[in-house]
């Protein structure tokens, strides 16, 4: 097991959704960047580094069909896995890390809220952006700590983006479509700001 692994493996392992700091109740702006995209429910969406949390429960709700969920941590899945009960049958859940992730097929979504900001080497950036130009055939989200946002997170040192930084990264194979910050309130009180950023594959 990777040392990356075993951290996030420990932290679902010991830690409930009410003691780490990107627990949500309703992931709001995520559900509302994925749905301004007006694809049909039959869409393929991704979320990477979806852990446990609530956004596959609400896509179910909303009939989403075709979602896959991807986490570096198995013990994060399986906690989805138990709160979603029989519907978790109807989602394709992969572990994995990120940088190391083969997809079979292609994805009319990406979203991933907080996992990008951890990649820190230009080597881990490349190799997430190389996997996300091949199989993203439409959309993109992103959501990372903004330039006023933590300068770590579950003890590792994280990225912070500004939009023309976030814009710089994926520049190469998407275009940019919007950006808003917003303050997330930790199950603790403090708060956490980020940017999302949604973009579009560049020939779709």
């Amino acid at each position: 097991m990777t040392e990356k692994k075993s951290h996030w493996e420990n932290v679902y392992n010991s830690k409930q959704p009410d003691q780490v700091s990107w627990t949500q109740d309703i992931p709001q702006t995520s559900l509302d960047f994925i749905n301004n995209f007006n694809l049909p429910k039959t869409a393929s969406v991704i979320d990477i580094g979806g852990g446990d949390s609530k956004l596959v429960d609400f896509l179910l709700e909303q009939g989403y069909q075709d979602i896959t969920v991807l986490d570096i941590s198995e013990k994060a899945l399986e906690k989805a896995k138990d709160r979603l009960g029989d519907k978790a049958r109807t989602v394709k859940w992969v572990v994995s890390d990120i940088t190391e992730f083969k997809p079979a097929r292609n994805f009319d979504i990406w979203h991933d809220r907080a996992t990008f900001h951890f990649l820190t080497t230009e080597n881990q950036i490349g190799k997430y952006l190389d996997i996300a130009q091949k199989s993203v055939t439409g959309y993109m989200t992103i959501g990372t700590f903004s330039e006023n946002g933590p300068e770590k997170c579950s003890g590792l040192k994280i990225k912070r983006y500004s939009e023309e930084a976030l814009q710089g990264q994926l520049d190469k194979g998407f275009e940019k479509i919007r950006c808003i910050t917003e303050d997330h309130t930790t199950p603790f009180n403090t708060t956490q700001n980020f940017l999302f950023c949604s973009f579009l594959k560049k020939g779709a």
